[in-house]
């Protein structure tokens, strides 16, 4: 089996996972809210938004959602009954995701978020 090579010039971005406890389960449950919430945090940090899509799955129940953009991907899934939330952000090019970052925690104040970081493609 050869080796697979490794291009000259690697892909890199940033790829953070962002756990948020203590969040508002009429919050989590709301789609349009968490929509417009991720669109634009994903502008804050400076990406192009190209489609996003949120799925809500029923009464009481939380959504998943994902912003597919110019430079990679913000998504998330929720789980109102335990006031949680789980946001995956991963950003290419000469993007800021500490802004986007910055822009959930300004939407969810009293939530504890846990925040790491992953450098991708190094």
């Amino acid at each position: 089996m050869s080796a697979v090579p490794v291009p000259r010039f690697a892909p890199r971005g940033t790829h953070w996972l962002v756990d948020c406890y203590g969040v508002d389960a009429l919050l989590l449950r709301d789609a349009p809210t968490i929509e417009a919430l991720l669109r634009d945090a994903a502008r804050a940090a400076g990406a192009h938004v190209l489609s996003s899509h949120v799925h809500r799955f029923g009464d009481g129940a939380g959504v998943t959602g994902v912003v597919v953009l110019a430079e990679s991907h913000l998504t998330i899934h929720t789980w109102p009954e335990h006031g949680f939330a789980a946001i995956d952000l991963f950003l290419c090019g000469e993007t800021e995701p500490e802004r986007a970052i910055a822009h959930l925690e300004s939407a969810w104040p009293d939530a504890r978020i846990v925040k790491t970081r992953h450098a991708r493609g190094a």
